[in-house]
């Protein structure tokens, strides 16, 4: 079935252009390499939440039930706010990936051990077509963009390559080191979330002409970028039945090349999605689940296939804001703390203007002067995004995580807890919601 909830990525500074200017565009199509620094960027994201903070709870309470999914856990916290519907809400809800941090019911101590979690990688090249179907062609080259040259970059890369974050005492993976330092003084040295990476089967994206735009590389080649209608995307993205084989995830699905247990990563060469219309333009990457009827063999629970889709991004495309993996770190961190892009919070507005009331960690720094953290490692120097911490959304002060912080890797991105507002980020608070100042104790 269609995935119903996605969390897009998507452009919130102009982009620079550093490539040679291109000659003239000859078709009606294609577009000049500096188109992307006249597009009006802007962020995608849900119009609709649950109900967030001021505390974080210590407590977990298990893993969702009547799903087969990934591995996961639950808590709250306690935040004066309202929800979408302007009504007060105290206590937030939230879910995210791997064991528990915190002491269970009863005493017992955290789950303190590795959570290890299938992340297979789809490659998915782009085959731009004319409108009748055949092949196309530009200076005597086919306009084919071929996704599996950007694989090994993203293995060797931070987010599957282990190096050291102050958050762990050895070697980790960039989205466990956030995880670590948000629950920094709750967990053991033996906590991780970790992924396992394998590479599956390269897909194939068939474009028409008319459902998407592109620009040549300085050569004449074909692509420097491809800007994808977002709808056109989707429909060839998700698969409609659970048996269908003619989308790009319901192929890997039915081959058993990802599973219920698996975070699917599907990678894109410089592929970017509009909404209506090219000039309402980036989408980098988003996150979200694809969901299937249960069968006897899974005691008829709901399948859920954890996955993001996010773009390599070439440098020089958009500045120093987003290169190489800043959209991969972006939807991977979004998804280990949203995976079931279902968690609510109270209304905030981010230092980038973002107004929003769900707990997208990526959001709330992208394409800040200081969004990304450069970590040199494998021989070259990666751009992943700082994340927000949970402690951000909660209104937590002080904050628990480590060194106080409500940001990570960089902690001085964001140097205080953000402010809970009205529906809308409208304001603060009316008076009778922030008299809610008494909390259960922990």
């Amino acid at each position: 079935m269609r995935a119903l909830l996605i969390i897009a990525l998507a452009l919130v500074l102009a982009p620079a252009t550093l490539y040679a200017q291109a000659p003239a565009a000859t078709a009606d199509d294609q577009v000049d390499v500096s188109f992307l620094s006249t597009t009006n960027p802007h962020t995608a994201h849900l119009n609709e939440a649950a109900a967030g903070g001021g505390v974080l709870g210590t407590r977990s309470y298990g893993s969702l039930l009547g799903i087969d999914s990934i591995p996961n856990w639950s808590s709250y916290f306690y935040y004066p706010g309202v929800d979408s519907n302007g009504f007060a809400v105290l206590t937030w809800q939230y879910t995210m990936v791997g064991n528990s941090p915190f002491s269970q019911p009863g005493g017992e101590d955290s789950d303190g051990k590795k959570t290890h979690i299938g992340a297979p990688i789809v490659p998915v090249n782009l085959d731009l077509r004319n409108y009748d179907g055949t092949p196309r062609y530009i200076n005597g080259n086919r306009m084919y963009v071929d996704a599996t040259q950007y694989v090994a970059p993203v293995l060797n890369s931070p987010i599957f390559s282990k190096t050291f974050y102050d958050s762990s005492s050895t070697p980790t993976q960039y989205t466990d080191a956030l995880q670590r330092a948000a629950f920094y003084g709750n967990v053991d040295d033996d906590w991780h979330t970790l992924l396992r990476p394998r590479v599956a089967t390269a897909r194939t994206l068939v474009l028409i002409r008319g459902t998407y735009r592109f620009a040549v590389n300085p050569d004449g080649t074909c692509c420097a970028f491809v800007l994808i209608d977002a709808n056109t995307f989707a429909n060839a993205l998700f698969p409609p039945t659970s048996t269908d084989t003619t989308t790009i995830m319901g192929a890997a699905e039915n081959a058993g090349e990802i599973t219920t247990k698996d975070i699917s990563t599907f990678l894109y060469p410089n592929a970017y999605l509009y909404v209506g219309n090219p000039n309402n333009c980036c989408i980098l990457g988003y996150h979200t689940y694809d969901f299937e009827i249960g069968t006897p063999a899974n005691g008829w629970r709901e399948k859920r296939y954890v996955m993001n889709y996010s773009s390599w991004i070439s440098p020089g495309l958009f500045g120093s804001s987003f290169v190489d993996i800043t959209a991969v770190s972006h939807e991977l961190a979004e998804t280990f703390n949203d995976p079931f892009v279902n968690n609510g919070t109270p209304w905030w507005l981010s230092p980038n203007g973002n107004c929003q009331n769900n707990l997208e960690v990526g959001d709330v720094i992208e394409g800040l002067p200081n969004a990304v953290f450069p970590i040199s490692l494998n021989g070259s120097t990666w751009h992943p995004q700082n994340e927000a911490l949970v402690q951000w959304f909660a209104g937590a002060t002080p904050s628990s995580a480590i060194h106080g912080a409500y940001s990570y890797p960089d902690t001085t991105v964001l140097p205080s807890a953000s402010v809970s507002l009205t529906a809308g980020c409208g304001g603060p608070l009316p008076p009778f919601t922030a008299q809610a100042s008494k909390f259960p104790a922990q």
